[in-house]
């Protein structure tokens, strides 16, 4: 038997690794509070997110991919990385699509006696235009089934008015959204493919208002091209209840939207070198486009001032990340997803080691936590930061969806996580795609919050990895 002395030494050193495993598994330093509370201290005194986000959308506005203010925007950006004194701030040029909406749609529901309700409609992103008026008759259909299921003499010659609402039964309204964007992006497909000759869509949304949500949708290079629209709800509301009293009304559409060339744009990217891993890169990004009808300002303008200002208040309190930090301004999420696709081939062009990549892409909104898109340990790994992020409201942490434009890095590099900012999104889709997403609907407190959690997220994943 050894010395008491021994035993005592021996039983002191376990207990002192002990305790180091026991630190390690925890993942919390007792200085992470302190860094994270000089996060928020920054974030909430002198954060620059609300007044970078006033000039991009009051200054430059909407900014459709291919249109000279997403131009504007990809100078404006790298201007604003520069001027925050980040290592290296550069673009990349990425071709994208050019759809233009042209003068202001009209929408009538017209009667059997002529009489015309005009209603509010937009163009969905990418249709083809009616050229000049275009006026049918209208079938209504709830999901693509039930349009499957009708005769060809029901469909022919008409619009096809998908009219299915979100389930305002689900807590998650990005859920109902899922759940109902089928008709939004594949309605005119479906539509052409029974002899329709348009597709009118419900707005996706809660909300009861007249403003029609625009958003994207495609066509199939063997199915005719036919015009699709957006209704506001209560157009919608509107046109179901005059046809359950008259099922030979008609609507009148006009439309001058149309698809351009392709254009060159860029994505915007700054990073700030890792210092002790410096080839593991942690990327956090927003979509500098937008869609037309408003300034972009919760699509996605907070996401792209939040990556900014994650970035810049690592360096305002001092901290140097141990792994490479890049914060990317993607072009073109809404209508094609070029930028996302084209940093993902470089990267794996590059060879580039990717250990996570953020996404801020759900509106500026309170801050609940994070989705993970990663395996279950590694999920696991990330709740055992949520106790340093629960006294700011952010420690929500759950599996879920990244975001669209890191979504490419998955299979192309093979980042240990995908991870989706999650905000309150209650409000959001009351407004998401239309002309209400400005400026003044996004709060300063709630904007600078977001950008302190992903700051946050990134020193824990920088320190300790994953």
């Amino acid at each position: 038997m050894a010395p008491a002395h021994a035993q005592r030494a021996s039983k002191a050193s376990k207990n002192k690794a002990a305790v180091a495993v026991a630190a390690t598994s925890s993942r919390v330093d007792p200085t992470d509070s302190v860094a994270l509370r000089k996060i928020y201290d920054e974030a909430l005194l002198r954060g620059q997110s609300y007044e970078n986000l006033r000039y991009l959308t009051g200054t430059i506005g909407a900014r459709l991919s291919g249109s000279p203010q997403a131009q504007q925007a990809v100078e404006w950006g790298k201007l604003t990385m520069e001027k925050a004194g980040f290592d290296r701030v550069y673009l990349q040029e990425v071709m994208v699509p050019h759809w233009v909406r042209g003068k202001k749609e009209r929408g009538e529901i017209v009667g059997n006696k002529g009489k015309e309700v005009k209603v509010a409609v937009c163009a969905l992103g990418g249709s083809v235009g009616t050229g000049g008026k275009l006026k049918a008759g209208v079938v209504e259909v709830r999901s693509f089934e039930e349009l499957r299921a009708l005769p060809e003499a029901a469909v022919k010659g008409k619009f096809v008015f998908f009219n299915r609402p979100f389930d305002d039964a689900l807590i998650e309204p990005g859920t109902a959204y899922g759940r109902a964007g089928d008709q939004r992006r594949s309605g005119a497909i479906e539509a052409a493919k029974r002899g329709a000759v348009g597709a009118l869509v419900r707005s996706l949304t809660s909300a009861r208002d007249d403003n029609p949500h625009t958003g994207t949708m495609s066509y199939d290079p063997a199915v005719t091209k036919v015009p699709a629209a957006a209704l506001s709800t209560n157009a919608a509301d509107r046109l179901s209840l005059l046809l359950k009293a008259n099922s030979q009304l008609e609507f009148e559409l006009e439309m001058a939207c149309e698809t351009l060339p392709d254009v060159k744009s860029y994505n915007v990217v700054g990073e700030i070198k890792g210092s002790k891993l410096p080839e593991e890169i942690i990327t956090v990004g927003g979509h500098l486009d937008s869609w037309d009808l408003g300034q972009g300002a919760h699509d996605d303008g907070t996401g792209v001032v939040q990556s900014i200002e994650a970035l810049r208040l690592l360096k305002a309190t001092g901290y140097r990340p141990e792994r490479t930090v890049r914060a990317v301004l993607f072009m073109n999420e809404e209508n094609g997803n070029r930028g996302g696709m084209e940093y993902a081939r470089l990267a794996a062009q590059n060879k580039e080691n990717h250990l996570a990549a953020i996404e801020s892409d759900g509106g500026g909104f309170t801050p609940r936590g994070f989705n993970i898109e990663a395996d279950p340990a590694t999920v696991a790994k990330f709740n055992k930061w949520s106790p340093l992020l629960e006294p700011y409201h952010a420690g929500g942490v759950k599996a879920g969806h990244g975001g669209t434009d890191i979504g490419p890095l998955k299979d192309a590099v093979k980042p240990k996580a995908l991870i989706g900012f999650d905000g309150d999104s209650q409000r959001y889709f009351d407004i998401h795609h239309t002309s209400e997403d400005t400026f003044d609907k996004v709060n300063r407190r709630e904007l600078e919050l977001g950008g302190a959690a992903m700051a946050s997220l990134i020193y824990l994943l920088s320190k300790y990895g994953l």
